[in-house]
């Protein structure tokens, strides 16, 4: 599980490239934590990214 369930931020795909440029396939993965959250009065547990919750837009539970 690596998406953000409010920015919906997910995984990059990519090429590592070497210093002799050989390429091989990777994948870069957001910071996503399982955070329990204030949804609609109610407590919900969310993945969360790091980035969401130092801007404030998830108020935890």
């Amino acid at each position: 599980m690596a998406k953000c369930d409010i920015c919906g931020k997910g995984v990059h795909f990519g090429n590592n490239v070497s210093h002799s440029n050989r390429k091989t396939r990777t994948m870069w993965k957001p910071n996503v934590k399982r955070v329990k959250c204030k949804v609609n009065g109610g407590n919900k547990r969310l993945h969360v990214c790091t980035a969401c919750l130092k801007s404030g837009k998830v108020e935890r539970a």
